[in-house]
C-alpha cells in the first residue's frame, strides 16, 4: 500500500480561465461557454436571419487600397515586415496623427504596428498590469478587455455609463479611482453603446489619472466614423500626452476588418515596454497590408468625411426601423453600433429575446448585458445592440423585419 498523501490545496485558476471569466465565458460550475457572438452567428444561420450582431462590414474597402496589396504582394513583399512594422506605415500613422490631431510623434521610436488593435490593447495591458494591479474601463466594454485583464492577473474595475447618452457619472468615475489603478483602458468612439466622449469627460480621466499616477491606453479605432461631432484623441489633452499609449487600426476606418493592420503610438519609453510583449505574441504580420494601409492613410480628406456620412445614413435607416418595432430607440454619436431598450415592448431580459429575435423576424442582434460584470448586466439587462455597417438593402430590409416585431410577440 502506498503511504497516505496530503491533500494538495485547490490550484489557483489557469491563465485561459482567467481569461474565460473575465470575457464572461466561464459558467459557475467551471464549464467553458461560447462567446455570444458565435451563439447569435449559429442562429443566424439556422434561421437565415440577418445578422447585425457582429460589427464587421458585408463590403470590401476601397479599391486603390486592395490594389495597393496586390502590387505589394506582386512585388515581392511577402515576408517578415519588421517587427515594429514597416517604416513607411509608421511614417504615414506619424503623418495622419499630425494631419487630422496636430500631433507630432516620431515614426521611429513612438510607433509600432500590431496585428489589430486587438493584439496593441493585449500587448500594453499585459505590459502594464499584473497582479495586485487594477484596470479601470468604462461599462459595458469590449469583452477582449476582460479577457485580458484578467490573463494579466489584474482586477478590472468599472465605471458604468448610463442611458439614455451613456456618458460616465462623474462622482462614480472619481470613485472607481484608487491607489492601485495601473491602468486606464478607455474606448472613445465607444463600443458598444456608440457614445462619444466630450472634452470635459477625457480631461477629467486624465486628471485623475495623474492623480493616481496611472497609465492610459486608448481605443480609437473608430476615430473617423462619427455623427455630427469631432474624435478627440486623449493624448491632445493637457497632462496627457506623457502617459498616453494611443491605439488604432485600419480595419475599421477602410472596412478591412479581416486585414487585422492596427497601430500604437505613444511616448518612447511606454512604446518600447509594449513593442517588448508584442514581438513575442505575433513578431510581426500581414507585410503587404501594411503596405497598402499606409497608401490608404494618405487618401484625402473627402474619402474620411464620406465615410462618415454614409455610415450616419445606414444608421438613420436601421433607426427607423427600431423605432417602429415599439424599443426605446438610442442615437449613437459614433461607431458600427446602435442600442435599443425592449422595456416598453414589456421585455426585462435582453437575452432572451435576442435567442428568440431570428426566429421572431429573422434579425439577430446582441444583447448589452454580455458587455458587463453582474451588477452591470442587472443594471442593462433589457439593452440590445444592433450593427448598422452593413449595406444600404440589406439594413432596409432588416428595418422592414423588425417593424412587425411588436405583432409576432
Amino acid at each position: 500500500m502506498h503511504p497516505p498523501r496530503e491533500l494538495s490545496p485547490p490550484l489557483a485558476p489557469a491563465p485561459w480561465q482567467r481569461a474565460a471569466l473575465g470575457a464572461n465565458l466561464l459558467a459557475p460550475d467551471g464549464s467553458l461557454g461560447v462567446t455570444i457572438f458565435e451563439e447569435m452567428t449559429g442562429l443566424a444561420l439556422q434561421t437565415g436571419a440577418i445578422n447585425l450582431g457582429q460589427g464587421f462590414p458585408d463590403e470590401d474597402g476601397p479599391l486603390e487600397i486592395r490594389e495597393a496589396a496586390r502590387a505589394a504582394i506582386s512585388a515581392g513583399a511577402n515576408q517578415y515586415a519588421p517587427g515594429k512594422g514597416l517604416p513607411q506605415l509608421r511614417e504615414a500613422v506619424a503623418a495622419h496623427q499630425e494631419r487630422f490631431y496636430g500631433l507630432t510623434i516620431n515614426p521611429d521610436t513612438e510607433v509600432i504596428v500590431t496585428t489589430g488593435a486587438t493584439e496593441g490593447i493585449a500587448a500594453a495591458l499585459l505590459a502594464f498590469a499584473g497582479p495586485g494591479d487594477e484596470v479601470l474601463t468604462f461599462e459595458p466594454f469590449y469583452d477582449s478587455y476582460g479577457a485580458v485583464i484578467g490573463l494579466a492577473g489584474a482586477t478590472h474595475v468599472t465605471a458604468p455609463l448610463l442611458a439614455p447618452d451613456f456618458q460616465p457619472d462623474m462622482a462614480a468615475l472619481e470613485a472607481a479611482f484608487s491607489e492601485r489603478t495601473r491602468v486606464v483602458l478607455l474606448n472613445n468612439p465607444h463600443n458598444p453603446t456608440g457614445a462619444v466622449f466630450p472634452r470635459s469627460v477625457l480631461q477629467r480621466v486624465v486628471d485623475l489619472a495623474r492623480k493616481h499616477g496611472s497609465i492610459i491606453i486608448t481605443d480609437e479605432v473608430y476615430e473617423h466614423l462619427t455623427f455630427g461631432v469631432s474624435h478627440l484623441p486623449v493624448a491632445c489633452l493637457p497632462g496627457a500626452a506623457e502617459r498616453t499609449i494611443t491605439i488604432s487600426s485600419a480595419g475599421k476606418t477602410f472596412s478591412l476588418t479581416g486585414w487585422k493592420i492596427g497601430w500604437l503610438s505613444g511616448p518612447a519609453e511606454l512604446v518600447a515596454a509594449a513593442r517588448t510583449v508584442k514581438q513575442f505574441l505575433t513578431y510581426s504580420s500581414g507585410t503587404p497590408f501594411q503596405a497598402a494601409i499606409a497608401a490608404g492613410l494618405a487618401l484625402p480628406d473627402a474619402f474620411y468625411t464620406g465615410i462618415a456620412a454614409d455610415l450616419e445614413h445606414k444608421r438613420n435607416i436601421l433607426r427607423q426601423g427600431l423605432a417602429a418595432a415599439g424599443f426605446d430607440v438610442f442615437s449613437p454619436q459614433g461607431t458600427y453600433f446602435i442600442n435599443v431598450d425592449t422595456a416598453p415592448l414589456g421585455i426585462e431580459d435582453s437575452v432572451d429575446l435576442a435567442r428568440r429575435l431570428p426566429a421572431l423576424v429573422g434579425v439577430a442582434a446582441i444583447p448589452v448585458p454580455v458587455f458587463c460584470h453582474p451588477e452591470g448586466a442587472a443594471r442593462t439587462r433589457s439593452l440590445l445592440r444592433f450593427a448598422f455597417c452593413k449595406r444600404t438593402e440589406v439594413l432596409e430590409e432588416a428595418a422592414e423585419r423588425l417593424a412587425t416585431l411588436s405583432g409576432r410577440l
